[in-house]
């Protein structure tokens, strides 16, 4: 044998290499969140889509789209995809059309974010841009005018994600089965944003077969029509809404509603201040439908009392670089009514400086009942936070948990009672640099938060701490 071609041999069969850029897709991490979901007992677990290399959950449907069209035939050499999106399935066909040598046209409606129009351009993919707010059968609507370029279009196929049911098998397939193994088939939540419906529909499907008792839920922006649909079923008329990728204002038959538990509604603000809190508190850069994601799985964790033995999963599905000139711009958001200017420079511990007491009251597990009522009295406080013997955080003790404690006609109080029973454990904590921004994300849901550094509890913050202090900077 020739010597060079043994080595060549030898090293490639040493060397650790991909064949192309698509065998690099799936088998992306699951990640916990810590600081975002410090207030809630189960495990909160975020499959980060955005290590795929086309940077979103979209890739995962591409390339297998392009393959059933050639196995079918509809789709011949020197061919032409064509595709309505959001941007993402778009980069996902972009990477298999590159490797295949097929030329791509994606429609986008024109809120999306102008780095999608860049990132698809650079593939090589001609865009057009149509109006957001059509109906769906308006000819001038994104899903029309891809319609009409397949028309016009010699040796073109649509992709057609709304309705292939390769876009739910190839979830099925993949990220289902990665999603059980990766929990070792202990999840019992599963959580995505929805769209064509193809990721949840897929997933779920997968999930269920293993384990019917998984609990399927999908999050919807307001505005769309799928929240009431499932509730209901009835269509109701959509409205603009400024997160992208997510809700639709028809139901895609790519959408399996018998497998979706529950639908869980978030709106814009709650979707941006919840995307920039996971960039800045979990150093996660994803998009705005992944803060969307996680606020829906909040609510949904919050009203259904989520335990310990809980394991949540929630898709975050793309990156936060598509989105930097709208959710990680302050004066997009505060254009658009998502952020306050004041919100921008203050942290949780210039707050906790300014308020007029200074002094931090708290309480231990131990304490009476009755030495904790004086005490709130005293300081003229309705909460404290409790610590245990060695200063670590335990919760909240509160003047309403007091309140209905002594108020429970079936219980014997006694004067040696304490507040081990009353202490609230899913108190929120945040750190002293916790922006002003995220503080107001968490009072949407919380009376108080704890501010820690460590284990070193070092403020509690309310309501009418922030108030006090934002009237104290009018001038």
């Amino acid at each position: 044998m020739d010597s060079t071609l043994e080595m060549t041999t030898n090293i490639e069969t040493d060397m650790q290499v991909f064949d192309n850029i698509i065998e690099t897709i799936g088998n992306t991490p699951l990640v916990r969140l810590n600081s975002v979901a410090a207030n809630l007992p189960c495990a909160i677990l975020a499959k980060v889509e955005f290590f795929n290399p086309g940077g979103s959950v979209k890739d995962r449907i591409g390339f297998t789209i392009i393959e059933e069209a050639e196995q079918s035939g509809r789709l011949k050499p020197g061919g032409t995809i064509v595709e309505s999106t959001s941007g993402n399935t778009g980069v996902g066909l972009a990477i298999a059309a590159a490797l295949k040598g097929y030329r791509c046209i994606f429609v986008m409606p024109d809120k999306m974010s102008q780095e999608k129009i860049l990132l698809l351009r650079a593939f090589g993919a001609r865009v057009v841009v149509t109006p957001t707010a059509v109906e769906p059968d308006d000819p001038r609507s994104y899903y029309s005018v891809a319609d009409r370029l397949v028309k016009e279009t010699p040796n073109a196929i649509l992709a057609n994600q709304y309705h292939n049911p390769v876009n739910p098998q190839s979830h099925y397939d993949s990220t289902g089965p990665e999603i059980w193994q990766q929990t070792a088939g202990r999840i019992t939540h599963f959580v995505t944003g929805m769209g064509t419906g193809g990721t949840i529909s897929g997933i779920g499907r997968y999930l269920k077969e293993q384990n019917p008792h998984v609990k399927v839920i999908g999050v919807d922006p307001v505005g769309s029509i799928l929240y009431e649909l499932h509730r209901s079923g009835r269509t109701i008329q959509a409205e603009t809404y400024k997160v992208e990728g997510i809700g639709e204002d028809f139901l895609p038959s790519a959408t399996d509603l018998s497998v979706i538990d529950a639908i869980v509604q978030v709106n814009d603000r709650e979707s941006f201040l919840m995307t920039r809190r996971l960039v800045r508190e979990e150093g996660i850069f994803c998009g705005g439908s992944s803060g969307s994601a996680v606020a829906g799985a909040f609510k949904y964790a919050h009203e259904h009392n989520l335990g310990p033995d809980d394991v949540m999963v929630i898709i975050l599905p793309d990156s936060g670089s598509r989105y930097l000139s709208k959710v990680f711009d302050d004066e997009w958001l505060r254009e658009n009514g998502f952020l306050e200017r004041a919100w921008v420079d203050f942290r949780a511990a210039d707050i906790n400086r300014a308020k007029s007491d200074g002094e931090l009251i708290t309480a231990n597990s131990n304490d009476l009942m009755t030495d904790i009522i004086t005490r709130l009295k005293e300081y003229n406080v309705s909460q404290l936070p409790v610590i245990d013997d060695n200063g670590r955080l335990r919760g909240i003790v509160t003047e309403i948990d007091l309140l209905n404690h002594m108020l429970t006609a079936s219980h014997v109080h006694q004067p040696d009672e304490t507040i081990e029973s009353v202490i609230d454990p899913n108190v929120p904590v945040v750190r002293p640099d916790t922006p002003l921004e995220t503080l107001m994300s968490i009072f949407s849901d919380h009376s108080a938060a704890v501010i820690a550094a460590g284990d070193e509890v070092q403020g509690i913050l309310t309501k009418i701490d922030i108030l006090d202090f934002l009237s104290s900077q009018v001038k």
